[in-house]
């Protein structure tokens, strides 16, 4: 783009390119892809999605004067490429704005709270477990909305992150039958006096939303959430709204830091592994398995599996699981190629 105003910058191009080792699209879905609620053929069985993703992503390119692309191909993978107009600058002054101080445990002498997360995908699941208990938090998780409700009985926890899209029972449901239940726990209390009151009334419920439509909110209020938070979700968000609801008090570190998110949290180290010989202690069958698992990223198929080791074989086991939850996917491809 030119420009006879020479305090315009010129423009130019930014280009991404973004690559997974995934089930692939086949050529003959290309055509629809990006029309909405368009799902391939893996997003079907998987039963993850809406089918609205690359379109909004695609036109969100072309209102910054770029467009999406896509690479792929079947059992090999994808890679997305995008462009976007821009406009380069000469510098840039971060705000103080955009830094935080960054949560690094729980106020020594406070009670101890209980945090129930409730996700249905198991990488988001663990993130916010992990990032929860390094805090000092008590944390249980649930992978949909009816262990949530089991977990909530026996456990009692003083806050829920609910997430609102799962399988086998949402997050609509599984709220509103916990405020029933709390509801019925309160009338039958009101008889006694002396009764104190439920632990149950004193749960908070936030809800873990990707929509952005209003209707939605309404819903997620009206089934009984106390709050909603919309994905992704911030570090700093998830603390603040804990202590909003809860009351903590944190320590802090020394020095702020750049504003990120829970997805950002350092990724561990992948160095120990076994090798393709170790593994064969199992069926070859078994092998190729894991290596499927690994290739479409399906943690919980991959413990699962692992779960299948014999307990004389202790140590693959013991690292095989390290490198899933330290989410070394490309390292067990590696090892389980032969």
């Amino acid at each position: 783009m030119s420009t006879t105003d020479s305090s315009v910058a010129p423009s130019a191009m930014l280009w991404f390119e973004v690559q997974d080792t995934g089930l692939g699209i086949d050529s003959a879905e290309f055509d629809t892809l990006f029309e909405p609620f368009v799902q391939t053929e893996s997003g079907r069985k998987s039963q993850e999605g809406t089918g609205l993703g690359l379109p909004i992503s695609r036109q969100f390119v072309q209102l910054m004067g770029g467009d999406l692309t896509l690479e792929s191909e079947v059992d090999r993978g994808s890679t997305f490429r995008f462009n976007i107009l821009i406009q380069p600058v000469d510098s840039v002054t971060l705000g103080a704005e955009q830094f935080n101080r960054r949560v690094i445990g729980l106020a020594p002498g406070r009670p101890t709270h209980r945090i129930l997360v409730v996700e249905d995908n198991w990488a988001n699941r663990q993130l916010l477990v992990d990032l929860l208990e390094l805090v000092g938090f008590e944390v249980q998780a649930a992978e949909n909305g009816q262990a949530a409700i089991t977990l909530w009985r026996n456990w009692s926890p003083h806050l829920i992150w609910m997430d609102i899209r799962m399988p086998v029972m949402d997050g609509y449901e599984a709220t509103r039958q916990i405020r029933a239940e709390i509801a019925a726990q309160n009338v039958n209390q009101a008889s006694d006096h002396n009764s104190e009151a439920s632990s149950g009334s004193k749960t908070v419920i936030i809800a873990l939303t990707a929509s952005a439509f209003e209707e939605d909110r309404v819903a997620i209020l009206s089934a009984g959430c106390d709050d909603f938070v919309r994905k992704p979700v911030s570090e700093s968000s998830l603390m603040e709204k804990i202590a909003d609801y809860l009351g903590v008090q944190y320590i802090y570190e020394e020095h702020p830091t750049p504003y990120t998110s829970y997805q950002q949290m350092p990724k561990p180290s992948c160095h120990e592994r076994p090798t393709f010989d170790s593994l064969t202690v199992m069926p070859s069958d078994w092998i190729a398995q894991l290596h499927r698992a690994a290739q479409i990223a399906d943690e919980e198929l991959l413990l699962q599996l692992i779960e299948q080791i014999p307990p004389i074989h202790t140590q693959l086991a013991s690292i095989l699981r390290n490198l899933v939850h330290n989410f070394c996917l490309e390292e067990i491809l590696e090892m389980s190629q032969d």
